[in-house]
């Protein structure tokens, strides 16, 4: 699977992350929900903990009103997904037609999901900077996807750098890691920065917004790659579940950026003035007062009036006035084509 595509094409991922809490039915379940909802991607996270945090870190005391154990490294297991259920979630992307993607934390998962045969991997705003393990990643030579949550754009640059110098399929994601994050902070106009600093990536927008506006508005800044944080109830425990969307909401969010391009294109000539409306209360051109044969036909000598059908529509008098009519035209009576001498709407 390539990410990279024209700047036409949309690529929207559903961001599960670990709000399945632990549960591969649940797990499942975000994958027919959000396939159905519009996603192109449902994403995923892979944590190997006890590598990832160190002894201290994983044994200690967590009294969060979200918290699934006692300790921190005890939360953080419970809300893992076995490495053994992995494919059965890439098999059930491929059976609803999406991609199959995760967010490796350390060494040791990106070898499972790369194992599994993730299709794209994503790094996240905490590896920005990462250089040793993003050089790990470029290198498996598959298609990467990485947020730029809290990075100031050198360590932006040197991070894309080094994933380009191994793998020519990469995607820059305008992040700003608030959780969640306000309307007034989503800073949309960095993405025309990534666009100049990265012409050869996709750029796209990974926003903890919890409405939908960012997204066509993201598309209209040159974004074409869009991650959401999704839940199937914003009520349920969970750290992330409060600021996710709801399968409606995401539904309304994959809508509006695909309705946004569509949004641009003008109604092409042809079709102008042809509207029910016009053809059910459209004027006509009307003479304002007798009019004789030979008569040039000025400006103040027409007016408009609706019939039961359309006859020169007052939007082309522009075509009467000035010419010569051609028969006498009484006051009120409508006037057609063949009353004006060479009449034509060409000009």
């Amino acid at each position: 699977m390539s990410v990279n595509i024209n700047k036409n094409e949309i690529m929207i991922i559903a961001e599960v992350g670990q709000n399945h809490n632990g549960d591969l039915d649940t797990a499942r379940k975000y994958i027919k929900v959000f396939a159905e909802h519009g996603a192109d991607v449902i994403k995923f996270q892979t944590r190997n903990n006890k590598y990832l945090f160190s002894e201290s870190a994983y044994s200690k005391e967590y009294n969060s009103e979200n918290a699934f154990g006692d300790t921190y490294g005890e939360h953080r297991e419970k809300l893992e997904l076995d490495i053994e259920w992995l494919p059965i979630l890439k098999s059930d992307c491929e059976e609803h037609g999406v991609k199959f993607m995760s967010t490796p934390f350390d060494e040791p998962s990106l070898d499972v999901i790369c194992d599994v045969g993730v299709d794209v991997i994503k790094i996240a705003s905490f590896d920005l900077g990462n250089l040793p393990f993003l050089k790990k990643i470029s290198q498996r030579n598959i298609p990467v996807v990485i947020s730029t949550g809290g990075g100031n754009y050198d360590v932006i640059q040197k991070s894309v750098d080094i994933l380009n110098k191994y793998n020519d399929d990469v995607t820059v994601l305008h992040c700003v890691s608030e959780y969640p994050c306000t309307h007034d902070r989503l800073g949309l106009n960095t993405i025309d920065k990534l666009i100049e600093m990265f012409p050869d990536c996709t750029i796209g927008l990974s926003d903890h917004f919890s409405g939908t506006l960012s997204g066509p508005v993201g598309y209209m800044k040159g974004a074409r790659v869009f991650e959401k944080h999704v839940t199937l109830n914003r009520a349920h425990k969970g750290t992330d579940q409060s600021f996710s969307l709801e399968p409606h909401g995401f539904g309304n969010f994959v809508r509006d950026i695909r309705r946004t391009p569509e949004m641009f294109n003008r109604k092409s000539d042809d079709s102008l003035g042809k509207e029910a409306v016009f053809v059910k209360l459209g004027k006509s051109v009307v003479a304002n007062k007798d009019i004789r044969s030979g008569d040039i036909i000025g400006i103040d000598d027409l007016s408009g009036k609706i019939f039961e059908h359309q006859y020169i529509p007052v939007r082309e008098s522009t075509h009467v006035i000035g010419k010569k009519a051609a028969v006498d035209i009484k006051k009120h009576r409508p006037i057609k084509p063949e009353d004006i001498i060479n009449y034509s709407t060409s000009s």
